[in-house]
């Protein structure tokens, strides 16, 4: 049983090496010279001009919340698609019918106009 787990756990391994190794290499192997101006704080090269308390317009918080849920409908996808085999016609067509809700979903939100930056 557990050697079905081998390759997840392989796999999170390997995501952990390519996640963590640069790091670890560049601050193991990069030089180290703070001055003035590299301690500095900044924001896009140049000093602040605005306060940190700004609002941000409601729009960009709508677009990530939106970008996050059909993110994460779309990573349903993947398992769905390894067993798949095993779930027949039925698992097939409750996926159709998700992913036209999730059509719905996303053709209300653009006519509604919260993909738009205008």
């Amino acid at each position: 049983m557990l050697e079905n787990y081998l390759p997840i756990l392989l796999f999170l391994i390997i995501g952990a090496l390519v996640g963590v190794g640069p790091l670890v290499l560049g601050y193991v192997l990069g030089p180290r010279r703070p001055d003035q101006e590299k301690d500095s704080p900044y924001e896009c090269g140049f000093e602040a001009f605005e306060s940190s308390r700004m609002k941000f317009d409601v729009r960009y918080y709508l677009v990530a919340i939106l970008f996050i849920l059909f993110d994460l409908e779309i990573a349903f996808l993947f398992p769905w698609a390894v067993v798949l085999e095993d779930l027949g016609i039925f698992g097939f067509w409750a996926m159709v019918l998700f992913l036209a809700i999730l059509v719905v979903g996303f053709l209300y939100e653009w006519k509604k106009g919260a993909l738009e930056w205008e």
